[in-house]
């Protein structure tokens, strides 16, 4: 697999960019936050690639640092979300903004990213919830006790049978920092009823 890659930038024409290495030229794809940090053609360029293998095509991702690209693999784990949309994510916001909408369940900010409906928003939301540490372990917020507690409060309520935006409904306005994972879970649970 090709991991990473430094050479000589021939072109960049969004979303692809040419990288020669080795006297080979590597076309990739990259999200915009790429393009805002390349030199100018003909000057040498080092980034972190994916590789994804399909029927048809053998494609290379460019990502600015090792977190980017994790950040990118954990996002194509989501379901119904491909290499594109993740592209189109990475685009749209950087990787700690994603990760404070993601943490926050910030819907409305994450619809604004182009091919993101209502659905897929809540999505990202569910499933990259206990994915985020690993991709951005750095933010002191991420580890801390009442964030841990609200995904895992949204986990059991998931396991439960309830969907995200009933979750989302469920703790709308409730103010959770500081409130246990069982103080959560009764908390949604007693708005179901009074509902």
């Amino acid at each position: 697999m090709i991991g990473r890659l430094r050479g000589l930038l021939l072109s960049k024409q969004p979303p692809a960019l040419l990288v020669e290495a080795g006297g080979v030229g590597y076309e990739l794809f990259a999200p915009m936050t790429v393009f805002y940090d390349l030199p100018a053609v003909g000057c040498e360029v080092l980034v972190y690639t994916h590789l994804a293998v399909r029927e048809d095509a053998h494609v290379l991702y460019a990502f600015r640092s090792e977190a980017d690209r994790a950040l990118f693999r954990q996002l194509i784990k989501v379901s119904g979300i491909g290499p594109k949309l993740a592209l189109a994510v990475l685009s749209g916001m950087t990787g700690d903004a994603l990760a404070t909408c993601i943490r926050a369940q910030d819907i409305a900010q994450l619809t604004r990213i182009p091919g993101i409906g209502k659905k897929t928003a809540e999505r990202l939301c569910v499933e990259m919830q206990d994915r985020l540490p690993a991709v951005d372990a750095s933010a002191p917020t991420l580890h801390a006790g009442p964030n841990r507690a609200l995904q895992e409060a949204t986990q059991a309520l998931v396991g439960l049978g309830y969907k995200p935006q009933e979750i989302s409904r469920m703790l709308h306005g409730v103010e959770t920092q500081h409130m246990s994972v069982e103080h959560i879970i009764r908390t949604a649970l007693q708005a179901t009823v009074t509902v």
